[in-house]
C-alpha cells in the first residue's frame, strides 16, 4: 500500500536459512541479517545463531546463543546485537540478555532483566535500549519500562505503561516512544500511549477503534497503520464470533485522530498474524493466515 508518492519495488531471491525455525528473532547489522534462537522442527527453542550476508548471498553459522530461547527481543547497538528476554526450553519467560560482538564473532552475558518476560518490545535511541511490557512467569502481562545503559551494564526503571500488554508494537517518533495494541492473555489490547523520554510521561491516546487480535502494525509518514488481525466481538455483539479482516485504521500523528480507510483502500486479503513494516512511503503487508488457516 502506497503512502504517499509512487515507487518502483522488485523481489529478490536469497538462498534458504540452514536451520528451519520458527519465532526466531531477526536483526539486520552492517549489511548482515542475523537470524537468531527460534523454535525447530522438534518444537523447542534454538540457541542457533545464523547470518545471511545480503552481498554475497551466502549464510554462515555463528557462534550458538548461551541461553537457547524463542520469541526475543533484538537490538542493534554499533557492532553489538542484544538479545532480550523470550522463552526457554521449558516454555518458561527468561530473564537472560546476551549480546552478540561481531567484530569478535562471539557472545557476553548482559545484565538480566529485572523480571523475567517474553513478548517484550524493544526500542533504541542515543545508544539506550527500552524494554517495555512482557508476560512474566505468572502469565500475567507487564506494565514495566526499563532502560539499560550499556556502559554500567545495568537496567533502569522508569515509570509503568498506563496498559499493562506483551507483544506490543513500538515505534520512536521524535523524542516520544508509541506502543499500539499487544495482548492481555488471550485477549487483543487496543490502547495507544506514548512516552515521552524527555519529559519521562505517559500519554493516552485513543483507542484502536476495532478490537483485532494479531494485526499487523506499521509506522509511516507520520502516521501508524493497524492492519487486518482476527476480529474480536464487540460488547453488543455476544453471538459474533472471531473472524479474519482485511481492515486498514489509520491515526494521524498530527491531528490525534483514527480513520478507518475506506473499502477501496483495504487490504486485498483478509489475514492475520503476518509482518508487516515500512519502506520509504509505503506499507508492505507479507505472509499470515487466512480464514482456512491457511498460510498466505
Amino acid at each position: 500500500m502506497a503512502t504517499g508518492g509512487g515507487r518502483a519495488f522488485a523481489w529478490q531471491v536469497f538462498p534458504p536459512m540452514p536451520t528451519c525455525r520458527v519465532y526466531g528473532t531477526v536483526a539486520f547489522q552492517d549489511g548482515h541479517l542475523l537470524v537468531l534462537g527460534g523454535c525447530g522442527r522438534a518444537g523447542l527453542p534454538l540457541d542457533t545463531a545464523e547470518t545471511l550476508d545480503m552481498a554475497s548471498h551466502t549464510w554462515v553459522a555463528l557462534a550458538p546463543l548461551p541461553t537457547a530461547r524463542a520469541g526475543a527481543a533484538a537490538v542493534v547497538l554499533g557492532k553489538q546485537v542484544l538479545v532480550v528476554g523470550g522463552v526457554d526450553e521449558g516454555q518458561s519467560p527468561v530473564a537472560a540478555v546476551e549480546a552478540f560482538l561481531a567484530d569478535e564473532g562471539r557472545w557476553e552475558r548482559r545484565a538480566t532483566l529485572p523480571q523475567a518476560a517474553m513478548g517484550v518490545a524493544t526500542v533504541e535511541r542515543d545508544g539506550m535500549v527500552y524494554a517495555l511490557g512482557g508476560m512474566g512467569p505468572d502469565t500475567a502481562p507487564q506494565a514495566q519500562v526499563r532502560v539499560y545503559e550499556p556502559r554500567r551494564d545495568c537496567w533502569l526503571s522508569l515509570p509503568s505503561m498506563p496498559t499493562p500488554c506483551y507483544g506490543a508494537s513500538t515505534f520512536l517518533h521524535g523524542n516520544k516512544i508509541y506502543v499500539l495494541g499487544g495482548r492481555q492473555g488471550k485477549l487483543p489490547v487496543t490502547a495507544f500511549e506514548a512516552f515521552d523520554l524527555e519529559a519521562r510521561t505517559w500519554t493516552r491516546h485513543p483507542s484502536l477503534p476495532s478490537r483485532r487480535a494479531f494485526a499487523g502494525c506499521a509506522m509511516a509518514e507520520g502516521s501508524v497503520f493497524s492492519l487486518g488481525g482476527l476480529q474480536q466481538p464487540g460488547p453488543h455483539n455476544f453471538y459474533s464470533r472471531p473472524h479474519f479482516v482485511n481492515t486498514v485504521e489509520m491515526f494521524d500523528l498530527e491531528h490525534g485522530s483514527w480513520t478507518k480507510l475506506p473499502r477501496s483502500l483495504r487490504m486485498r486479503d483478509k489475514r492475520a498474524d503476518f509482518v508487516v513494516g515500512s519502506l520509504g512511503d509505503h506499507v508492505v503487508a507479507i505472509g499470515g493466515l487466512d480464514q482456512g488457516n491457511d498460510v498466505r
